[in-house]
Order: C-alpha cells, then sequence, then structure tokens
C-alpha cells in the first residue's frame, strides 16, 4: 500500500506523520477485503442458515472498515472527534467479526484467516487511538 507515501507527502503533514494511525489505516483496508471474502465464502458454503451472522458481522465489519480508513486517511482540516469515534466502532465491529469467525475457524480456513485480520485491525485500532491526542 502507499498509505505512509501519500500521507507524508500532505501539505498539511509536512513529513510528521502518525505511524500508529496509517498502520491502522493500513490493516482496516486489509480488514475489509478480507471480510468481504470471507463472506463471500460463507456464501458459497451448503451450511449457509448456520453461518448466517458470521456473513451479516463480516459484511457489516467490511464496512466499518473501509469508511474507517477513508476517514483517518484524510488530513485536511481536522476532525479528530470522528476519527475516535470510527476508530472505536471499528474495534468494535473487529471484535463482533473475529470471535464469530472465531467460531468457525476450526471447519473453515477463511473464517481462520479472516479472524487473525479482525484481531490485527482491532489491535491498529486501539493503538491508533492511544496515539491520537485528546483536544
Amino acid at each position: 500500500m502507499h498509505t505512509m507515501e501519500m500521507i507524508r507527502t500532505h501539505p498539511h503533514v509536512r513529513g510528521n506523520t502518525n505511524d500508529a494511525l496509517i498502520r491502522c489505516i493500513e490493516e482496516c483496508y486489509d480488514c475489509a477485503q478480507t471480510c468481504t471474502s470471507c463472506a463471500d465464502a460463507c456464501l458459497g458454503k451448503e451450511m449457509l442458515k448456520e453461518l448466517t451472522q458470521c456473513i451479516r458481522l463480516n459484511l457489516d465489519c467490511a464496512d466499518v472498515c473501509a469508511a474507517t480508513g477513508a476517514v483517518a486517511s484524510r488530513r485536511t482540516g481536522s476532525n479528530e472527534e470522528v476519527i475516535r469515534q470510527m476508530l472505536t466502532a471499528c474495534e468494535m465491529a473487529c471484535r463482533l467479526c473475529g470471535e464469530e469467525c472465531g467460531r468457525h475457524a476450526g471447519m473453515h480456513d477463511h473464517c481462520r484467516i479472516c479472524a487473525e485480520a479482525c484481531q490485527r485491525c482491532r489491535q491498529a485500532c486501539a493503538d491508533a487511538l492511544r496515539s491520537i491526542t485528546a483536544h
């Protein structure tokens, strides 16, 4: 990904980057893609009814992660309160999705991979939250 390169060159950043937030942006986009793929793989399974909640949480998590990545990528102006709220929501969505995928991880490798991506994103959101100072 080009996240660091793009943000570092932004005129309002002037090379002064928040590495925890940049890592979070990258994990958010990775998690969004992984959750979307997991939902699609679940849809291909014969035991679809048992995977309904997993699919729902995959899709919710993918949307929240993508939105969080987008909001956190914007450097013009300041909207730290919204970024903090998005990071909090993303952390929760990743926790719920990761827990659900973890229940299916023994039977479905795509759920195991998704649970791992959710855990990485959840941790990255927590780290990014700590890196943003309150005003």
